[in-house]
Protein backbone atom coordinates (compact mmCIF):
# COMPACT_ATOMS: atom_id res chain seq x y z
CA UNK A 1 0.00 0.00 0.00
CA UNK A 2 0.79 3.73 -0.33
CA UNK A 3 1.64 5.70 2.43
CA UNK A 4 -1.72 7.58 2.92
CA UNK A 5 -2.93 3.51 2.53
CA UNK A 6 -1.03 2.33 5.47
CA UNK A 7 -1.75 5.46 7.29
CA UNK A 8 -5.55 5.48 6.93
CA UNK A 9 -5.82 1.17 7.65
CA UNK A 10 -7.92 -0.29 10.39
CA UNK A 11 -7.64 -3.91 12.16
CA UNK A 12 -10.63 -5.99 12.98
CA UNK A 13 -10.16 -7.34 16.18
CA UNK A 14 -13.37 -8.12 17.22
CA UNK A 15 -16.90 -7.74 15.43
CA UNK A 16 -18.08 -4.13 15.32
CA UNK A 17 -14.12 -2.97 16.61
CA UNK A 18 -11.30 -1.93 14.33
CA UNK A 19 -7.87 -0.75 15.55
CA UNK A 20 -6.04 1.90 14.11
CA UNK A 21 -3.05 3.82 14.19
CA UNK A 22 -3.37 7.36 13.73
CA UNK A 23 -0.22 8.61 11.82
CA UNK A 24 1.87 12.25 13.55
CA UNK A 25 2.32 13.32 9.44
CA UNK A 26 -1.11 13.92 8.88
CA UNK A 27 -1.37 16.64 12.31
CA UNK A 28 -1.19 20.04 12.66
CA UNK A 29 0.63 20.20 16.64
CA UNK A 30 -0.09 17.33 17.56
CA UNK A 31 -4.06 17.61 16.61
CA UNK A 32 -4.65 14.96 13.61
CA UNK A 33 -6.61 16.57 10.76
CA UNK A 34 -10.29 15.97 10.73
CA UNK A 35 -10.38 14.38 6.63
CA UNK A 36 -7.83 11.97 7.91
CA UNK A 37 -9.81 10.79 10.38
CA UNK A 38 -13.02 10.74 8.11
CA UNK A 39 -10.87 8.94 6.26
CA UNK A 40 -9.99 5.93 8.60
CA UNK A 41 -13.65 5.77 10.22
CA UNK A 42 -14.92 5.18 6.44
CA UNK A 43 -12.55 2.55 6.83
CA UNK A 44 -14.21 0.56 9.28
CA UNK A 45 -17.23 2.01 8.23
CA UNK A 46 -16.59 0.14 4.31
CA UNK A 47 -15.33 -2.89 5.65
CA UNK A 48 -18.27 -3.63 7.65
CA UNK A 49 -20.88 -2.96 4.72
CA UNK A 50 -21.83 -4.78 1.77
CA UNK A 51 -20.91 -1.91 0.24
CA UNK A 52 -17.41 -0.21 -1.51
CA UNK A 53 -18.08 3.46 -0.70
CA UNK A 54 -18.21 5.91 1.77
CA UNK A 55 -21.59 8.23 0.52
CA UNK A 56 -22.01 10.23 2.98
CA UNK A 57 -20.64 11.06 6.19
CA UNK A 58 -21.91 13.50 9.29
CA UNK A 59 -19.22 13.40 11.55
CA UNK A 60 -19.19 15.31 14.95
CA UNK A 61 -15.59 15.99 16.34
CA UNK A 62 -16.04 15.70 20.25
CA UNK A 63 -12.08 16.32 21.04
CA UNK A 64 -8.74 16.86 19.81
CA UNK A 65 -7.52 12.99 18.27
CA UNK A 66 -3.86 12.81 19.08
CA UNK A 67 -1.65 10.60 16.88
CA UNK A 68 -1.03 7.10 17.89
CA UNK A 69 -3.49 3.68 18.44
CA UNK A 70 -6.99 4.71 18.16
CA UNK A 71 -10.06 2.46 18.61
CA UNK A 72 -12.87 2.38 15.90
CA UNK A 73 -16.52 1.20 17.15
CA UNK A 74 -18.84 0.42 13.47
CA UNK A 75 -22.78 -0.73 15.16
CA UNK A 76 -24.20 -1.37 11.64
CA UNK A 77 -27.82 0.26 11.77
CA UNK A 78 -29.50 -0.87 8.32
CA UNK A 79 -27.85 -2.89 5.68
CA UNK A 80 -30.07 -2.79 2.62
CA UNK A 81 -29.35 -3.93 -1.15
CA UNK A 82 -28.46 -0.15 -2.37
CA UNK A 83 -27.07 1.62 1.11
CA UNK A 84 -25.71 0.74 4.34
CA UNK A 85 -25.79 3.08 7.25
CA UNK A 86 -23.63 2.72 10.22
CA UNK A 87 -22.69 4.78 13.77
CA UNK A 88 -19.23 4.71 13.74
CA UNK A 89 -17.08 6.42 16.44
CA UNK A 90 -13.50 7.15 17.14
CA UNK A 91 -11.66 6.19 20.84
CA UNK A 92 -9.02 7.05 21.93
CA UNK A 93 -7.25 5.60 26.24
CA UNK A 94 -11.36 5.43 26.27
CA UNK A 95 -12.31 8.83 25.33
CA UNK A 96 -14.84 9.76 22.56
CA UNK A 97 -13.02 11.88 19.89
CA UNK A 98 -15.15 11.55 17.12
CA UNK A 99 -18.84 10.33 16.37
CA UNK A 100 -20.38 9.46 13.01
CA UNK A 101 -23.59 8.52 10.71
CA UNK A 102 -21.80 6.87 7.54
CA UNK A 103 -23.71 5.92 4.80
CA UNK A 104 -22.30 3.14 2.51
CA UNK A 105 -23.54 2.54 -1.02
CA UNK A 106 -21.64 1.72 -4.46
CA UNK A 107 -21.23 4.29 -7.03
CA UNK A 108 -20.45 2.94 -10.62
CA UNK A 109 -17.68 4.61 -12.15
CA UNK A 110 -18.75 4.00 -15.82
CA UNK A 111 -21.75 6.53 -14.63
CA UNK A 112 -22.46 9.45 -16.30
CA UNK A 113 -24.50 12.17 -14.95
CA UNK A 114 -28.08 13.44 -15.87
CA UNK A 115 -27.29 17.11 -14.90
CA UNK A 116 -24.38 18.89 -13.49
CA UNK A 117 -24.24 22.70 -12.56
CA UNK A 118 -21.62 24.90 -13.83
CA UNK A 119 -18.18 24.65 -12.18
CA UNK A 120 -17.18 26.95 -9.63
CA UNK A 121 -16.44 30.80 -10.30
CA UNK A 122 -14.04 31.70 -10.62
CA UNK A 123 -11.93 29.07 -11.88
CA UNK A 124 -8.65 28.17 -10.72
CA UNK A 125 -5.57 28.97 -12.53
CA UNK A 126 -3.54 26.24 -14.15
CA UNK A 127 -1.16 24.29 -11.84
CA UNK A 128 1.78 26.09 -13.23
CA UNK A 129 0.38 29.53 -12.11
CA UNK A 130 -0.44 28.48 -8.62
CA UNK A 131 1.51 28.47 -5.49
CA UNK A 132 2.55 25.93 -3.04
CA UNK A 133 1.98 26.51 0.68
CA UNK A 134 6.31 27.87 1.15
CA UNK A 135 5.46 28.19 4.75
CA UNK A 136 4.89 26.48 7.99
CA UNK A 137 6.76 25.31 10.69
CA UNK A 138 7.66 22.07 12.66
CA UNK A 139 4.30 22.05 14.23
CA UNK A 140 2.62 22.38 11.05
CA UNK A 141 4.76 20.39 8.15
CA UNK A 142 3.34 17.41 8.78
CA UNK A 143 0.44 17.54 7.04
CA UNK A 144 2.56 19.72 4.38
CA UNK A 145 4.74 17.17 4.13
CA UNK A 146 2.21 14.66 3.05
CA UNK A 147 -0.01 16.41 0.39
CA UNK A 148 0.85 18.58 -2.76
CA UNK A 149 -1.48 21.49 -2.73
CA UNK A 150 -1.03 24.10 -4.74
CA UNK A 151 -3.01 27.53 -4.11
CA UNK A 152 -4.82 29.94 -6.11
CA UNK A 153 -2.78 33.41 -5.85
CA UNK A 154 -5.65 35.47 -5.33
CA UNK A 155 -6.95 33.65 -2.21
CA UNK A 156 -3.49 33.62 -0.30
CA UNK A 157 -2.78 37.40 0.35
CA UNK A 158 -3.17 36.50 4.30
CA UNK A 159 -0.25 34.59 4.44
CA UNK A 160 1.88 38.21 3.42
CA UNK A 161 -0.72 40.24 5.85
CA UNK A 162 -3.04 41.12 3.11
CA UNK A 163 -6.39 39.20 3.69
CA UNK A 164 -8.62 39.55 1.03
CA UNK A 165 -11.65 39.76 3.14
CA UNK A 166 -13.27 37.21 1.77
CA UNK A 167 -13.99 33.56 3.47
CA UNK A 168 -13.09 31.77 0.57
CA UNK A 169 -9.59 29.18 -1.02
CA UNK A 170 -8.70 27.20 -3.76
CA UNK A 171 -6.12 24.57 -4.44
CA UNK A 172 -5.37 21.69 -6.95
CA UNK A 173 -5.24 18.51 -4.05
CA UNK A 174 -2.98 15.66 -4.08
CA UNK A 175 -1.41 13.13 -2.51
CA UNK A 176 2.70 13.34 -1.97
CA UNK A 177 2.72 9.58 -2.34
CA UNK A 178 1.59 8.03 -5.24
CA UNK A 179 -1.65 7.29 -4.21
CA UNK A 180 -4.40 8.52 -6.69
CA UNK A 181 -7.87 9.66 -5.67
CA UNK A 182 -10.27 7.03 -4.23
CA UNK A 183 -12.91 7.43 -1.58
CA UNK A 184 -10.52 7.93 1.00
CA UNK A 185 -8.49 10.77 -0.91
CA UNK A 186 -11.86 12.62 -0.69
CA UNK A 187 -12.38 12.26 2.74
CA UNK A 188 -9.17 14.27 3.27
CA UNK A 189 -9.22 16.67 0.13
CA UNK A 190 -12.55 18.29 1.66
CA UNK A 191 -10.85 19.10 5.33
CA UNK A 192 -7.10 20.00 3.41
CA UNK A 193 -7.63 23.48 2.88
CA UNK A 194 -6.41 25.93 5.44
CA UNK A 195 -9.12 27.14 7.35
CA UNK A 196 -11.05 30.02 4.60
CA UNK A 197 -11.68 32.66 7.31
CA UNK A 198 -7.79 33.23 7.14
CA UNK A 199 -8.35 34.97 3.86
CA UNK A 200 -10.40 37.75 6.46
CA UNK A 201 -7.62 38.03 9.06
CA UNK A 202 -8.18 35.86 11.12
CA UNK A 203 -5.18 33.81 13.12
CA UNK A 204 -4.39 30.15 14.61
CA UNK A 205 -6.68 27.38 14.88
CA UNK A 206 -9.84 27.25 13.45
CA UNK A 207 -11.47 23.80 15.29
CA UNK A 208 -14.19 21.89 13.15
CA UNK A 209 -17.24 21.20 15.45
CA UNK A 210 -19.03 19.46 12.83
CA UNK A 211 -18.90 18.07 9.21
CA UNK A 212 -20.72 16.95 6.61
CA UNK A 213 -19.63 15.70 3.15
CA UNK A 214 -20.86 13.41 0.20
CA UNK A 215 -18.88 11.23 -2.18
CA UNK A 216 -20.63 11.93 -5.34
CA UNK A 217 -18.53 9.91 -7.99
CA UNK A 218 -15.56 7.85 -8.35
CA UNK A 219 -12.52 10.20 -9.09
CA UNK A 220 -10.38 10.22 -12.20
CA UNK A 221 -6.17 10.07 -11.48
CA UNK A 222 -5.18 12.91 -11.80
CA UNK A 223 -4.96 16.00 -8.97
CA UNK A 224 -8.01 17.40 -7.57
CA UNK A 225 -9.19 20.89 -7.66
CA UNK A 226 -10.63 21.80 -4.42
CA UNK A 227 -12.71 25.23 -4.16
CA UNK A 228 -13.59 26.51 -0.39
CA UNK A 229 -16.00 28.93 0.42
CA UNK A 230 -18.38 30.25 3.28
CA UNK A 231 -21.73 32.20 3.76
CA UNK A 232 -21.92 33.48 7.09
CA UNK A 233 -19.10 34.12 10.09
CA UNK A 234 -21.17 35.24 12.74
CA UNK A 235 -20.19 35.42 17.09
CA UNK A 236 -16.94 32.98 16.79
CA UNK A 237 -18.93 30.36 13.81
CA UNK A 238 -18.26 29.80 10.49
CA UNK A 239 -19.90 27.65 7.48
CA UNK A 240 -17.10 26.28 4.90
CA UNK A 241 -18.77 24.50 1.90
CA UNK A 242 -16.50 22.86 -0.41
CA UNK A 243 -16.83 21.16 -3.79
CA UNK A 244 -14.31 18.83 -5.39
CA UNK A 245 -13.84 18.26 -9.18
CA UNK A 246 -11.89 15.85 -10.91
CA UNK A 247 -8.77 15.88 -13.07
CA UNK A 248 -11.79 14.66 -15.84
CA UNK A 249 -14.14 18.06 -14.94
CA UNK A 250 -16.68 16.11 -12.68
CA UNK A 251 -17.91 16.85 -9.22
CA UNK A 252 -17.13 14.18 -7.24
CA UNK A 253 -17.25 15.17 -3.25
CA UNK A 254 -19.35 18.23 -1.68
CA UNK A 255 -18.75 19.30 1.98
CA UNK A 256 -20.17 21.42 4.65
CA UNK A 257 -18.56 22.05 8.05
CA UNK A 258 -19.36 24.56 11.19
CA UNK A 259 -16.43 25.43 12.94
CA UNK A 260 -15.06 28.22 15.59
CA UNK A 261 -13.37 31.55 14.59
CA UNK A 262 -9.31 31.90 15.40
CA UNK A 263 -8.11 34.77 16.77
CA UNK A 264 -8.29 38.03 15.10
CA UNK A 265 -4.84 39.90 13.85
Amino acid sequence: MSRFGDATAVERIAEGRYEADLDAGFSFAEAVNGGYLMAVLARAAVDASPHEHPVATAATFLRVAKPGRAEVLVETRKSGRTAATARVGLVQNGVPLVEALITTGTLDAGSEPEWVGEPPVPALPPLDHCTSFGGGDDRTRGFADQVDMRFDPATMGWLDGRPGGRPEMRAWFRLADPHEPDAYVLALAVDALPPIVLNMGARGWAPTVEMTWHMRAVPAPGPLAVHGSGRLVDGGWFDEEVEVWDSAGRLVAQSRQLARVGRRS
